[in-house]
């Protein structure tokens, strides 16, 4: 069991069962800008019917090739809005670009939206998938793991001491100036994503859980281990694409980072990892009929699970 201040990483993984969250856009327009008032509706409506989280990308600049623009909208002020229409489930990301935004842009910007929605903030934090974005903001590739851990020395330094002192490459506070507001609890959650360029050990020592993708079941049993091992009770989110089937007895068939399958294996899957000892799992609703899809999955599988 997660033991922590902040209400989001109580509401996700706060208790011994495995929880549930869903990833924007709600209404499957990756590649487009969604629409917004379509997509709180849908938020609340999960909220409503049983899921933990929400959580959003981030894709500072949309890139064709990749296909996958996200949620369109920038994460700060897409989770302020989804919190305004929400009233307890956790807010994720998943997860920032630390590298791409200067440290105390993020430090800002996560204690605000942390605030504005009481504690809900989740802060999913990587290094970037998509290479045109480096040279667009006049970043070297090769930098990105140093960036990434000095933005998570700033973070960690501004939100908990007051006019602190700072000396990075990007950052230098001498002490006369403050951070505010800071967030509710003495940090938001930090949760690296993926191997993020660090070794195990040390995101076991500076992140608040792990955030991977989906692995086949040996490998999943092996990065458990080993976490356990680093972190100890540390919680471990993952990432897996979830196609219902309609007949719910139908087998599973492997799809990009998940299955197609019926609710019957879905249930037994989710209850397989929940023993395994993960402790949170973003999945994917589907569907023409988006509300429907997300009740149907709530009801067929949340539930059961």
């Amino acid at each position: 069991m997660a033991d922590h201040a902040n209400a989001g990483y109580e509401r996700a993984f706060g208790t011994d069962d495995l929880t549930f969250g869903l990833g924007f856009p709600l209404t499957g327009s990756s590649e487009t800008v969604p629409d917004a008032e379509a997509e709180m509706a849908l938020a609340a409506h999960a909220e409503d019917v049983g899921f933990d989280a929400l959580w959003a990308r981030d894709v500072p600049l949309y890139w064709p090739r990749f296909g996958d623009a996200g949620q369109s909208f920038d994460v700060w002020p897409w989770l302020s809005h989804a919190a305004a229409h929400t009233d307890d489930v956790a807010l994720g990301t998943a997860s920032v670009v630390l590298p791409l935004r200067h440290p105390l842009h993020v430090a800002k910007a996560a204690a605000s939206v942390d605030r504005l929605s009481g504690g809900r903030l989740l802060l999913g934090i990587a290094t970037g998938d998509r290479d045109p974005e480096y040279p667009a903001f006049d970043v070297d590739p090769g930098e990105r793991g140093a960036r990434f851990r000095e933005t998570v020395e700033v973070l960690r330094t501004v939100w908990t001491g007051e006019f602190p002192e700072v000396d990075t490459d990007r950052v230098t506070l001498e002490g006369e100036l403050d951070l505010v507001p800071e967030p509710t609890a003495d940090t938001v959650p930090l949760l690296p994503t993926g191997h993020a360029r660090q070794d195990l050990a040390w995101t076991a020592e500076h992140g608040d859980g792990w955030l991977f993708y989906h692995l086949p079941d040996r490998t999943l049993e092996t990065y458990l281990d080993d976490w356990r091992e680093a972190a100890g009770d540390k919680p471990y989110a993952m990432a897996v694409r979830t196609e219902l089937a309609e007949d719910p007895t139908a087998d599973p068939e492997h799809v990009h980072q998940g299955y197609r399958a019926g609710s019957e294996w879905f249930v037994e899957y989710f209850r397989d990892l929940d023993r395994t000892g993960v402790d949170h799992v973003l999945v994917s609703a589907g569907g023409d009929d988006p509300r429907q899809a997300v009740t149907r999955f709530a009801e067929t599988v949340v539930d059961r699970v």
